[in-house]
């Protein structure tokens, strides 16, 4: 097996993605929030996940793996965040440095990193060419990518991501490829259901929220068809249709009442989206456990800021090919035709 040590690690959504290869196992793990660190340790029975801070967490503690992986605070470079980039006041964007200084100790074999499309953009380009001048520093060859879940997932998602890939050494840098877009099968109708009643909860009634959000998706809705679904936001003032027919990037306040939240238009009303409908939004299987002891709001909160599993796995497998594990990836994904043509 090829070993990752994973940071910023939330439900594991990087972890399951490499691992679904057949290839990698992750045998370390930090996240520094509780909630996300326990739905990561159900669905990985073998894995102690460390909740200390990133910063108290020493080189030394920490196992040689053959890759590091991480997707580091995002906030402070999103669209949707203030845009403070390596200045944001909670320190958020700054804890880069702090996988930095793991990688520099360590020397993995690769470092792999997720993040927002806007951390391109971010500050004219200056936040993403420090970071890149750290990998540089380290001597590490890199390539990065931004890609949608849509168009590299099979997701019905429409979530822009960059992804940056570097390697220690050059001949396994030379033989790395990213993925190639694929055909979107995948429908609203496969990861939402609008057949069959939800709790009370997740429905929007007259009354329930302040102002007239309910009135406005009635009206929005009032020519929808439930046989060829659209999926909805309110924004702050307004309902906005998704036209693409995918869900709408998921944030982390999904659960929320008020803004960007994805709602649907069901047989019996009108309602959100439920947390186990934003987890498979993201990829994640059905048999993938949701603790039943957290509020409805950590595990939005969880889906939110997590990956989409199937674009990490396309880029694990060629990270697998590139490091000489190509005979053991193609073995696996006939297996795995196999078992689709049987089903």
């Amino acid at each position: 097996m090829i070993t990752i040590a994973s940071f910023f690690a939330g439900v594991g959504g990087i972890d399951l993605g490499f691992s679904q290869t057949g290839v990698f196992e992750t045998i370390y793990a930090n996240e520094f929030d509780k909630y996300p660190a326990q739905t990561l340790e159900m669905n990985f029975p073998n894995l102690k996940v460390d909740i200390r801070d990133i910063h108290d967490v020493k080189s030394e503690e920490i196992p040689d793996t053959d890759i590091i992986v991480g997707g580091f605070p995002c906030q402070a470079f999103s669209i949707a965040g203030y845009r403070q980039g390596f200045d944001d006041v909670k320190g958020r964007g700054e804890l880069f440095f702090e996988l930095i200084r793991i990688i520099e100790a360590h020397r993995p074999r690769v470092a792999f990193f997720e993040n927002v499309k806007n951390l391109v953009s971010h500050d004219n380009g200056n936040t993403f060419r420090v970071i890149c001048e750290q990998l540089d520093i380290l001597g590490y060859h890199y390539t990065f990518q931004v890609l949608n879940a849509m168009n590299y997932g099979n997701m019905a998602q429409n979530r822009e991501r960059i992804y940056i890939v570097a390697f220690r050494d050059t001949e396994d840098y030379a033989r790395f490829h990213w993925p190639l877009p694929i055909t979107l099968n995948t429908t609203v109708r496969d990861i939402i259901d609008f057949d069959n009643p939800k709790d009370e909860k997740y429905y929007y009634t007259p009354g329930k929220y302040k102002g007239d959000i309910y009135e406005q998706l009635v009206l929005a809705t009032q020519d929808e068809d439930i046989n060829n679904p659209s999926v909805y936001q309110w924004r702050r003032k307004y309902v906005r249709k998704n036209k693409s027919g995918v869900v709408p990037t998921l944030t982390a306040n999904q659960g929320e009442g008020g803004h960007n939240v994805c709602i649907v238009k069901v047989k019996d009303g009108i309602r959100k989206m439920t947390p186990r409908e934003c987890f498979n939004t993201q990829g994640f299987p059905d048999d993938y456990i949701l603790p039943t002891n957290q509020s409805d709001a950590k595990l939005y909160k969880q889906a939110g800021n997590s990956v989409c599993v199937p674009v990490i796995r396309r880029i694990a497998e060629s990270i697998a090919e590139a490091i000489g594990e190509k005979d053991i990836i193609i073995a696996k994904n006939n297996i795995d035709q196999v078992i689709s043509n049987q089903a």
